[in-house]
């Protein structure tokens, strides 16, 4: 089939299919007397898989890597179980750095509410933010990715 035909078969537009072409997820296709790529049938089924790996959260290389094991005649159920955990566990550590930004936020928030402007000083930049009677280190420690060691880098 040609690549409009795979496109619209697939929902995979036709410069989409060509990139995965040029990066190696599907296999260049034979091409017709007149030029034209003529992708086999089993190439709507690479591109269902290339789209559903990818809303899981994989990236075209993770996707290659497995797309690589099962044309090399290998089942790649175990590294696609162990992607998975990695991804979890990632998205878990990113959590839970969320749950403590917004945590941090919501105290800047209450802050905001309890500050008043005629208050600050010259020297204040800005007292939501950082206030004058604490020093450095207890400032950074409690905000996800500023611990002291990458404060001090």
């Amino acid at each position: 089939m040609r690549i409009g035909e795979l496109a619209d078969v697939s929902g995979v537009p036709s410069k989409t299919i060509r990139y995965y072409e040029q990066a190696g997820l599907i296999p260049e296709p034979p091409r017709t007397s007149s030029g034209y790529r003529d992708y086999p049938d089993e190439a709507t089924t690479r591109l269902t898989f290339i789209r559903d790996a990818q809303h899981a959260g994989l990236t075209l290389a993770e996707i290659r890597g497995i797309l690589a094991l099962r044309d090399s005649g290998q089942a790649p159920c175990d590294h696609v179980g162990d992607l998975i955990q990695q991804h979890l566990a990632e998205i878990n550590r990113r959590m839970a750095e969320l749950r403590k930004t917004r945590t941090a936020l919501r105290e800047l928030a209450q802050r905001a509410a309890e500050t008043d402007p005629a208050s600050c000083t010259d020297t204040d930049i800005c007292r939501i933010i950082s206030t004058p009677n604490r020093h450095r280190d207890e400032r950074t420690s409690g905000w996800p990715g500023h611990s002291t060691a990458s404060a001090s880098r």
